[in-house]
């Protein structure tokens, strides 16, 4: 892969963010900034979380406050990294560029829907890094009408919820990275993978069109030892997910006082998402955005009902190690990681 190609390809593609004079944009990353910082603190002392090594909650994080091009180019960094276990004969220089041409599309749609993001995975200094894009939060918080300060602060705690996950679990970063790297690995090696692809792709446009959702998924595509690995991979990025939601709504409106109108007008966005037709619809399926928006609800879930059953330290165990981490059927089954973990 030509990783530059893709993140010059993700800056020119990448649609304009929302207008705004030089001083409201010059106050918006100020504030963000200032959010992220305020907000690890409040994130710690809801989850009961620090850092294994004694770094203080403000500092768990590296923030950089981002536009829509230098998000891509941090994700292009990432998938780097993540796919350094592909590493092996290079291809033709052909075959870099058209790669390079996908990951960049795919970048650039994506950069104008992530609001924050946290990267674990290319830390120089022990410290992952936090990225708030800037024009998504200023577009995001003037189509939901809410208040832009209150919805700064809720945005950070979301992402330094993470921060702290993986602070408080420095294994977990590898661990990812391992199933991950091995997921990729057999897939590349899997060439029985090769013709069926069209197969997925006339999968959703049936769906997309109308016709029954009943055709062949991404799952349908794997071995069974890829699909255990798929989903094993899943059921840690919905704790993830699920827990970050869940804190960032618990700070209450002490912290954010309109946290509850903000969760009401951000949920009925999402689903108002969901429900797109046409091509909205089809790159939905093609980037897995439903499914991400079922790992945060089914996350969330989740982590109430252990956290109603065991209480903070008792599901603060998941992070002691890989073996505690719930397996795909135990996150719709909370009761079975209950009785698994504790007994």
């Amino acid at each position: 892969m030509d990783w530059e190609l893709a993140t010059r390809i993700a800056a020119r593609l990448a649609a304009p963010g929302p207008v705004a004079d030089r001083a409201e944009l010059t106050a918006l990353v100020d504030e963000l900034r200032d959010a992220a910082g305020r907000a690890a603190v409040h994130a710690s002392a809801i989850t009961g979380l620090s850092a294994a090594d004694g770094t203080p909650p403000e500092q768990v994080s590296t923030v950089l406050v981002v536009d829509r091009p230098h998000w891509a180019q941090a994700n292009a960094q990432v998938f780097a990294a993540m796919t350094g276990p592909l590493a092996g004969a290079a291809p033709s220089a052909t075959a870099r560029a058209g790669a390079a041409v996908q990951v960049g599309g795919v970048l650039a749609l994506l950069s104008g829907k992530v609001l924050g993001q946290f990267d674990p995975f290319t830390s120089r200094d022990g410290h992952g890094r936090l990225l708030l894009v800037a024009p998504n939060v200023l577009h995001h918080e003037r189509r939901l009408k809410v208040d832009p300060s209150d919805f700064r602060l809720w945005v950070a705690l979301h992402e330094q919820t993470h921060a702290l996950q993986f602070a408080a679990a420095p294994w977990l970063a590898d661990h990812l990275r391992s199933r991950a790297g091995e997921l990729m690995t057999d897939l590349a090696a899997d060439k029985a993978l090769v013709p069926r692809a069209g197969e997925l792709l006339q999968a959703v446009t049936r769906a997309v069109m109308g016709g029954a959702d009943d055709g062949v998924g991404v799952l349908d595509l794997l071995s069974a030892r890829q699909r255990e690995v798929f989903e094993e991979v899943g059921a840690v990025m919905a704790l993830l997910e699920g827990h970050a939601d869940v804190a960032m709504d618990e700070v209450g409106p002490r912290v954010v006082p309109s946290v509850r109108k903000i969760r009401k007008a951000f949920e009925a966005r999402r689903d108002e998402a969901a429900r797109s037709r046409g091509m909205d619809r089809v790159l939905r399926r093609l980037l897995g955005l439903d499914t991400k928006l079922a790992q945060y609800r089914d996350g969330a879930a989740f982590v109430r009902a252990v956290r109603k059953d065991v209480g903070l330290d008792g599901l603060n165990a998941v992070w002691a190690s890989a073996g505690h981490l719930p397996l795909p059927q135990e996150i719709a089954d909370p009761r079975a990681w209950v009785r698994r973990v504790h007994g």
